[in-house]
């Protein structure tokens, strides 16, 4: 999903919010607090190699610098971390399918610093979910969250609509998502890999996501509001979609201009 903004008012000043941005909110970057991964007894190392675009994406080590110019918090200073960047659209990594991660690859130290990266990764940018093609590596492995300190930030007003709630980092391999009714909603939507652009894009209210946590364990997620809108979106990366193959055309606009009104004909925000 798209990254969360923090801006420093002016002395005096506080800062003006885009109303009807799901994203558009100051917040303070946590850790990741995931507890080691208990190695299987084989020792063998399962190398992982794709060919993406005649480019070879080797997924023993992280790829390209760390991003420059990412806030940490309102003015403190942090060592920035070497991760990978996040891929920009038009990256063939983005439009094509991903493969799923085979059961005997989930306890590799290869898929597990995938996982590691992709979580600091997404609370660098920060976002509220990432899937492993946006660092350019074309396996099945979403992570997600949506904290109390990032909602806080956001319009009251918005909060309620989106049906928005906190819930603790998710590491989904191999997800399989299925809605669990026809309701759907329509709302503004972001993302890290078309970075500076939103557009109303229509959801699914409620899902459920069955695969494997990083230990591979089984795991099922049932998600209504925001987090299901999530899902979703996580979801459609590892298929090659990205939100502006499905979203309301005449409503895509630049950050900036969120709070512009709809031009005439578009549907209106919220559920259908």
């Amino acid at each position: 999903m798209e990254r969360i903004h923090r801006l420093l008012p002016p002395a005096g000043k506080c800062p003006i919010l885009a109303g009807n941005s799901p994203f558009y909110t100051p917040i303070s970057i946590t850790r990741c607090q995931s507890k080691p991964f208990t190695k299987p007894a084989s020792k063998s190392a399962i190398e992982l190699r794709f060919i993406t675009n005649n480019r070879d994406r080797n997924l023993s080590s992280s790829t390209g610098p760390a991003r420059a110019g990412w806030f940490l918090g309102l003015g403190e200073k942090k060592t920035i971390m070497d991760l990978p960047e996040i891929v920009k659209a038009g990256d063939p990594v983005l439009h094509e399918p991903a493969r799923e991660v085979r059961p005997e690859e989930i306890g590799s130290d290869q898929v597990q610093k995938i996982i590691d990266d992709m979580v600091k990764v997404m609370r660098r940018a920060p976002g509220v979910g990432l899937a492993a093609p946006q660092i350019g590596i074309p396996l099945k492995i979403i992570v997600l969250e949506d904290t109390e300190e990032y909602i806080g930030y956001a319009p009251k007003e918005d909060i309620k609509a989106q049906d928005r709630r906190a819930f603790d980092l998710l590491v989904i391999i191999n997800p399989n998502l299925q809605k669990k009714s026809n309701k759907s909603a329509l709302f503004f939507e972001g993302c890290l890999s078309v970075d500076g652009y939103r557009a109303m894009v229509e959801r699914f209210l409620n899902v459920e996501v069955t695969g494997l946590d990083r230990y591979g364990q089984a795991i099922k997620v049932s998600a209504s509001g925001w987090q299901a809108r999530i899902l979703q979106h996580e979801c459609d990366h590892l298929t090659g979609t990205l939100y502006v193959d499905k979203m309301i055309k005449r409503t895509f606009r630049t950050v900036e201009n969120l709070q512009l009104p709809l031009a005439n004909g578009c549907p209106k925000l919220g559920i259908r």
